[in-house]
């Protein structure tokens, strides 16, 4: 059996589980969180995420080993609140978890991605976001841009 490119052997998108919540279309204006401390990071991207539409959204007591670091009824995400921009490794630990609990992974960072980890989230369909200092996320790639004009 040969080799098959990464985006053959792994499917492109994972389908919302169907008891998901979906993104709300009509939505008000999202209202920042400024960014002073990595906590800041996490609660901007926290609000974010219920202002997309997503229930329940909560941040475990303590960070688990998997990095995910926000939680909800079909989503995991993880906010890298370092200097330096996130890697390939990061990207594809949190679409793993995604995948092994039929969850929608969802990657914010403040210093962006390597070229690396915007390849690999492009290749499986994992929507990544940029937060600048005033808590605003940016999305980074197309399934970010369609994650939030709400077309899961």
């Amino acid at each position: 059996m040969g080799h098959r490119p990464f985006a053959e052997r792994y499917p492109v998108r994972v389908p919302l589980p169907s008891t998901a919540p979906r993104p709300a279309p009509l939505r008000g204006a999202f209202r920042p969180v400024t960014i002073r401390t990595s906590r800041d990071a996490v609660a901007a991207a926290a609000g974010y995420l219920r202002w997309l539409g997503f229930r329940d959204v909560v941040q475990p007591e303590e960070r688990p080993a998997s990095g995910v670091d926000l939680r909800g009824p079909g989503l995991v995400a993880q906010v890298d609140p370092s200097t330096r921009p996130t890697g390939l490794r990061a990207v594809e630990c949190l679409w793993l978890n995604g995948l092994s609990t039929a969850a929608v992974s969802v990657f914010f960072s403040l210093a962006g991605y390597t070229p690396e980890a915007r390849s690999r989230a492009a290749e499986v369909g994992l929507p990544l976001f940029v937060l600048d200092l005033t808590g605003t996320p940016q999305p980074a790639n197309d399934a970010a841009e369609e994650l939030t004009a709400g077309g899961v």
